[in-house]
């Protein structure tokens, strides 16, 4: 059943990212059917994407990361060192961790996979509008295979220093500023650590960071 839409309510604008005429179009076709979410542009490899971002300043970028020239993991870099208020997602269809950390650790605040439904990566936009951190599960699994022989998760050690402040109750406005870290790269962090560890929430983040830290 579809609601009515408030004209008022400002739709989510977002940028494709893809390599692929094809998958660009098909996006394009998906994003354009709904209410709430408007692409405003497009780019075909990571060094048009940042100009594009910075040209169109738009709330979220579905990132490929496989791409001719810059990949999307550096273009994800280059759009969070601009500082221009976007959010990354990827959509690819890798699901190595190496990928995955890569593209966390670069700013990306969700990972999602070309073979989820459609209707998973509008989910997947609309989550990352209202600030979640969407992983794809098979992503996640691939992110908990990365854990050592020893049981216990490898984590950077920024995601270390985040989990820490999380243990003492810091909110993520709080750990950027102790950090000297955009909220979003807090965001980022904690998306690969809460999957790493094997966690859905901040409350379970630091139960498991007293018991392991």
């Amino acid at each position: 059943m579809t609601g009515i839409i408030d004209e008022a309510t400002p739709r989510v604008r977002v940028v494709l990212v893809d390599d692929h005429a094809v998958i660009r179009a098909g996006l394009q076709q998906l994003l354009g059917g709904t209410d709430d979410i408007e692409v405003v542009g497009q780019a075909e490899n990571g060094a048009q994407a940042l100009e594009v971002v910075r040209e169109l300043r738009p709330d979220v970028v579905l990132m490929d990361l496989q791409m001719p020239g810059v990949d999307g993991v550096t273009a994800t870099r280059n759009i969070m060192a601009a500082n221009l208020g976007v959010d990354v997602l990827v959509l690819t269809s890798y699901s190595d961790g190496e990928r995955i950390v890569g593209a966390l650790d670069a700013g990306a605040v969700g990972y999602l996979l070309k073979d989820a439904d459609p209707e998973d990566v509008l989910e997947g936009i609309r989550a990352v509008s209202r600030g979640e951190s969407p992983i794809h599960p098979k992503a996640a699994r691939a992110l908990l295979g990365s854990r050592s022989g020893s049981g216990q998760a490898q984590l950077t050690s920024r995601e270390t220093q985040v989990l820490g402040l999380v243990r003492a109750g810091l909110a993520n406005k709080q750990i950027a500023r102790r950090l000297e870290i955009s909220e979003r790269t807090v965001k980022a962090h904690l998306t690969s650590a809460f999957a790493r560890i094997g966690v859905g929430d901040r409350t379970q983040a630091a139960l498991w960071a007293e018991r392991n830290l």
